[in-house]
């Protein structure tokens, strides 16, 4: 059976405390696995999670795409992921590059079937909490509308006499816009106005 290439990936959130935990163990973990793991596919940030761009954790998903190994190790979900829905994302990329992920204290581990069990679990619970907010924006909307509120753009009032008198002098469309102050394609798609 081929040696799995293994990646690991560890994150504090402070330069006050230190990753000597995360650094010391998930190594181990994968040499008892029997996994090989390399000095470039040890991936370390020190910085809070909240944050959308993590400069190790862009070149370790960067590194994947590439296949450059086919077992992510983290200390816990926390350590990589800042939300559910990014844990998510990250996940089903994963699962799409054929990469393994595993959360060492978590005992989750995708490459077997109880880690695939509960990952299908996180995704319906996603799905979940997706078609939650769709309905709630949806309920918001309609009771918005009974109040009156209307949606997009505010309607252009266009004087289609003097844009067909315009027109018929022989001004461009973009003249016209520039005359009367409405954008030339709001004109042209004004129903006021033949094109």
């Amino acid at each position: 059976m081929k040696t799995k290439r293994a990646a690991i990936y560890t994150r504090v959130s402070t330069g006050e405390q230190n990753a000597d935990l995360q650094t010391r163990e998930l190594p181990e973990f994968c040499e008892r696995r029997g996994w090989s793991l390399g000095a470039d596919t040890i991936y370390s940030d020190v910085m809070t999670g909240a944050k959308d761009r993590r400069p190790a954790l862009d070149r370790l998903m960067a590194d994947a795409r590439r296949g450059k190994f086919s077992v992510l190790a983290v200390w816990r979900f926390d350590r990589f992921a800042r939300s559910t829905s990014h844990l998510l994302r990250a996940l089903e990329e994963f699962s799409a590059l054929g990469i393994d992920f595993v959360s060492v204290t978590e005992a989750i581990d995708t490459s077997t079937p109880a880690g695939r069990m509960v990952f299908t679990v996180l995704g319906a619970v996603a799905e979940l909490e997706r078609s939650i907010i769709r309905e709630r924006v949806v309920a918001g909307q309609r009771a918005a509308k009974r109040r009156g509120v209307r949606f997009g753009r505010p309607a252009v009032a266009v004087d289609a006499a003097k844009v067909r008198r315009l027109r018929s002098d022989g001004l461009s469309w973009r003249a016209i816009a520039a005359e009367v102050g409405v954008p030339k394609d709001t004109l042209r798609r004004s129903q006021a106005v033949p094109a």
